[in-house]
């Protein structure tokens, strides 16, 4: 089973940056939003397909990456068939999706999800719903009943934000168990008890907290290789936008985040190179 990484163009800022992670060995694709426009998209498809390097598209639904809790149902299902259809179109590997709102009841939130499913089957989207803060999936048993009820959800674990939420390292096994038997994709950051992402992974300081994701992370391989799985694909996905700690008043960030990301994939190529943990 081989392990497929890929640059997040959150992380790195542009397709272009991460395309040259790419052809200088650090990943293996590139992760982020399609072009809103159809001949930039058919352009990056091309480029792509020509350089070999995969593609994983990215949906996002309400507005914003934390969309507020006045966006409407019936806003989320359009933004997310729109741009479900945009992924299809540049050519993903499959749809990571962060969609719906954290304010749904569990029933809302199922039938939207189904929905979603119906739209991805229909445009022939392979799906996976991030686990994420201001989304159904924002809280371990939350995500729990939904798998429950929908038995083709699979996701995209970013556990980091579990950690946040749950104001500890998660420790709800039952849930860690429904997750990890449906994970899809992994992005790889790492949380602690007051936020989605440690100031730096490297600092051993946080030695307890890498452990824990990383631990997380081998169940996820390992029950891919029980699945016969052909290939693993994770993301490290350290990044700006207030993720990043910065010193007070001199704003000066506490680490390089290119720098923490590349050590992360090669961690993670050290930890799954020989196909098993």
């Amino acid at each position: 089973m081989k392990l497929l990484l890929f640059a997040s163009a959150w992380t790195f800022g542009s397709f272009e940056a991460c395309r040259r992670e790419v052809v200088d060995g650090h990943f293996d694709g590139i992760e982020g939003p399609p072009p809103t426009s159809e001949v930039e998209r058919r352009t990056l498809r091309r480029e792509l397909e020509r350089e070999g390097i995969p593609f994983v598209a990215e949906v996002c639904t309400g507005g914003d990456y934390a969309p507020p809790s006045s966006v409407s149902f019936e806003r989320h299902l359009e933004d997310f068939r729109v741009q479900a259809g945009r992924a299809v179109d540049g050519g993903g590997r499959f749809v990571n999706c962060l969609a719906g709102s954290d304010t749904w009841s569990i029933g809302r939130a199922i039938d939207f999800f189904g929905q979603a499913l119906d739209l991805g089957a229909a445009l022939g989207a392979d799906l996976s719903f991030e686990t994420h803060r201001g989304r159904p999936t924002f809280h371990p048993r939350a995500t729990a009943e939904l798998l429950h009820a929908l038995p083709h959800l699979r996701l995209t674990c970013d556990f980091s934000h579990w950690c946040a939420v749950c104001e500890r390292l998660v420790d709800d096994e039952v849930s860690l168990d429904a997750a990890i038997s449906r994970a899809h994709h992994v992005h790889a950051r790492v949380g602690y008890a007051q936020g989605p992402q440690v100031p730096d992974p490297r600092a051993p300081e946080y030695a307890r907290e890498l452990e824990a994701h990383e631990a997380w992370w081998d169940r996820i391989w390992l029950a891919a290789l029980g699945r016969g799985d052909d290939a693993v694909t994770m993301t490290p996905e350290f990044g700006p936008d207030g993720y990043l700690h910065h010193l007070p008043y001199s704003n000066t960030p506490v680490a390089d985040l290119a720098s923490i990301n590349r050590w992360m994939a090669e961690r993670l190529r050290g930890r799954f190179a020989a196909g098993d943990v």
